[in-house]
């Protein structure tokens, strides 16, 4: 396991699903940075998905996890923050594939497209996978040439 500070945000809608990951998260032997929110008051997912990617981009987070309702709204908040690779994933190979393949630093979620046992797998997937470098290092350079 590289990875050890894994960093995870939602908006309301995804709440009690971002809880039940971080605690087996926890389980797994990763030290967990939730950063909210913890009420159900309506909130928006792009402040929190900018809010994960900084900690991601800055390295006090090693990975992120989050969540919306679909995922696809947070994910392309955290995209627009420099240095972040974020995929939305509803299956475990998806998962493996974009930290294996791409070297995503940060897997996101949508709570009203996946149940918990799910979820559970996807996360498993995305943090016990390695990137695998070579060919896939190239094209990660040259998506993070875009930025430039």
């Amino acid at each position: 396991m590289s990875a050890k500070r894994i960093v995870m945000s939602s908006d309301h809608a995804a709440i009690e699903l971002r809880q039940a990951l971080a605690a087996h998260i926890t389980s797994m032997g990763y030290e967990v940075d939730d950063i909210g929110p913890t009420t159900p008051e309506s909130t928006h997912y792009p402040d929190h998905g900018a809010n994960a990617a900084r900690k991601v981009a800055s390295g006090e987070a090693d990975l992120g996890v989050i969540l919306c309702g679909t995922g696809q709204g947070i994910m392309m908040a955290a995209n627009k923050i420099p240095g972040i690779r974020c995929g939305v994933c509803s299956d475990a190979f998806s998962a493996r594939m974009i930290r294996a393949h791409n070297n995503a630093n940060i897997l996101s979620l949508g709570a009203r497209v996946v149940g918990e046992g799910l979820a559970i797998d996807i996360v498993e997937a995305y943090l016990n996978a390695e990137f695998e470098g070579g060919r896939h290092g190239t094209r990660v350079d040259m998506i993070m040439a875009l930025e430039d």
